[in-house]
């Protein structure tokens, strides 16, 4: 509770609403981490992410999950229990699915998630059910006749899983955790370009795989570390041009000092996830580089500093990040901000920042998401600046038409450097918000 803020009992019954809601007798659940927020467990069946392959499905009067037991201790075998969460073994989750078609179940699949073996299954399964029950398939078992409300026979409920929102919607104790292990994530930080920056003055060669592995060095003596939440990005020159690069030993180059250098890198903590990126030269940049990264850096403090109406989908804050650098005819190919779990996926929905006007998901209060807009120059150089923030309402002095309005608070406290800069507001708003990570 110290770190989930709400208990299982209380996760499943809003999402028994849901199934009622909608009319469905049951749902199940194949996104990992929607496993692992629902019934707050975590796991390590995975590199960067802390869950455990399973499946889950919730009843309007009951749950499985379906897990390989021998991973489950006498805790977790408690924990559920008093949830009133049954175990079944991973590989009888078709069998399943095949038991409740035919009792008339009535199952809700999220078809963005959902695997082929599940969908198919179900499908035959109900195929079978109509078959038996003729051709109007009229529901015979009063358990989901009374549960669906249907008269007719089930064909499945097909809509995004409401855990995806629920889960984005962080609680104050997921916030807490959050601000808690970026403040450590911060102190990794300081003592890891501290040190890099005196390696690389005193000239000692480093690759881009030395710099990677140093920095988990520093991270992991943490509290509550646990992983990486990602393959960390390190390159230097022409390789962080690459936007989702990955240094390999052998392969990868040496840090150039009189090159820009980008580290885009995360950890996952016990209490929350972390994801920056950081771009520094530690020479003297070129007057093209300083224009770039001066422009993507007044992209990022205008989208940081954005204040907007509730039900704003993100798409309409993206060209916040990128007009600074479109008014000289630049731009960046990928999103500007993705969602972001609290010790969960580094990566996740439903919300997002982005290009992609299809995703209309509004930004909403407790959400966080990355701001990461970038620049990338072929075969010289790439930029980019990324720190985590929250939605947050905002006390503006009017409201018109009554509703609210959100902006964002910062929960990434390591500073950004002032050298590639060119003179001008950017750096006093660097200052303004650099005091802040001196004081704590």
């Amino acid at each position: 509770m110290k770190y989930a803020g709400l208990d299982v009992a209380s996760k499943l019954s809003s999402l028994r609403a849901e199934l009622v809601g909608t009319g469905a007798s049951a749902i199940v659940i194949s996104m990992l981490d929607e496993v692992a927020w629902l019934l707050n467990l975590r796991g390590s069946d995975g590199p960067h992410s802390p869950v455990m392959y399973a499946y889950l499905i919730v009843e309007v009067d009951g749950a499985k999950l379906f897990v390989d037991n021998s991973k489950v201790t006498k805790e977790v075998m408690d924990h559920l229990k008093n949830a009133s969460v049954e175990l079944r073994p991973y590989d009888s989750i078709l069998s399943e699915i095949r038991r409740l078609a035919a009792q008339g179940a009535q199952l809700w699949l999220d078809t963005s998630s959902v695997n082929a073996a599940i969908a198919e299954t179900y499908k035959s399964a109900l195929d079978k059910y109509r078959s038996n029950h003729g051709s109007k398939g009229k529901i015979k078992n009063k358990r989901y006749d009374e549960s669906n409300g249907l008269s007719e026979g089930p064909s499945g409920v097909y809509m995004r899983s409401p855990i995806s929102l629920a889960k984005a919607l962080k609680n104050p104790a997921e916030l807490e955790g959050m601000q808690n292990c970026h403040l450590r994530d911060a102190a990794a930080l300081a003592q890891f370009w501290c040190w890099l920056e005196e390696e690389i003055h005193n000239n000692v060669e480093l690759t881009e795989v030395d710099v990677a592995d140093k920095l988990l060095e520093f991270r992991a003596k943490k509290e509550g570390f646990l992983d990486t939440s990602f393959d960390t990005i390190s390159g230097s020159g022409a390789n962080g041009a690459i936007i989702h690069y990955r240094a390999e030993i052998g392969s990868c180059s040496v840090v150039d000092p009189n090159k820009l250098f980008l580290l885009d890198s995360g950890a996952q903590y016990i209490d929350g996830t972390t994801d920056i990126t950081r771009t520094v030269h530690f020479g003297e940049p070129t007057a093209r580089e300083k224009e770039c990264f001066t422009r993507v850096l007044k992209g990022h403090i205008a989208l940081d500093q954005a204040v907007f109406p509730e039900n704003t989908p993100g798409f309409v804050l993206d060209a916040f990040a990128r007009s600074s650098l479109w008014k000289i005819g630049l731009d960046y190919r990928h999103g500007t901000g993705h969602g972001v779990g609290a010790a969960l996926n580094v990566h996740e929905g439903p919300q997002s920042i982005s290009y992609r006007y299809g995703n209309t998901t509004p930004l909403q209060k407790g959400m966080i998401v990355s701001n990461e807009p970038g620049y990338y120059e072929d075969h010289a150089f790439g930029i980019r600046i990324e720190n985590l923030l929250h939605v947050q309402e905002i006390n503006t002095p009017n409201r018109y038409g009554g509703i609210e309005y959100l902006g964002f608070e910062k929960l990434t406290f390591f500073p950004i450097q002032v050298s590639p800069l060119v003179e001008g507001s950017a750096r006093q708003w660097l200052w303004n918000n650099t005091r802040v990570i001196h004081k704590q």
